[in-house]
């Protein structure tokens, strides 16, 4: 899954030593979408992609993650781990471009009001029903 945002607080790096005595690492970031309504999304790298992907307060990336649930004594935590980030321009992902293209067959914008500086009256629009010889019946 992927989701695009812009880096507002990086936190503490944390590691340590596992049971079986193998090193880990993790760093952990927010990240701030740019939807109508932004949610805060806390997601960590582990291991190697915690030096692999260095990002800052202030970066825009668009994240690839996955989220990973376990149990531990009888409570469940649930994790949004990233494998992947792209940085992105900032001027771009502020949405100062269009979110999609036009579509092909589209129809063509509104034509320029006429001289006077007033638009072109609408056609007319036919409001009559027809019934197809069905009468005054109704279908159902």
């Amino acid at each position: 899954m992927d989701i695009k945002g812009k880096i507002i607080q990086k936190l503490e790096p944390q590691g340590g030593v596992s049971k079986a005595g193998n090193q880990w690492k993790k760093q952990e970031y927010v990240l701030e979408t740019f939807d109508s309504y932004p949610k805060k999304v806390k997601f960590d790298f582990f291991g190697d992609r915690a030096d692999q992907f260095p990002l800052e307060v202030g970066d825009v990336i668009t994240l690839s993650y996955d989220i990973e649930s376990r149990e531990f004594n009888g409570r469940w935590y649930t994790d949004i781990r990233g494998f992947k980030a792209v940085k992105e321009d900032p001027a771009m992902a502020a949405g100062t471009q269009a979110p999609y293209p036009p579509a092909a067959g589209a129809p063509a914008p509104a034509p320029a009001p006429a001289g006077n500086g007033m638009p072109a009256p609408a056609p007319p629009v036919d409001n009559t029903f027809d019934q197809g010889g069905m009468g005054d019946d109704l279908p159902f």
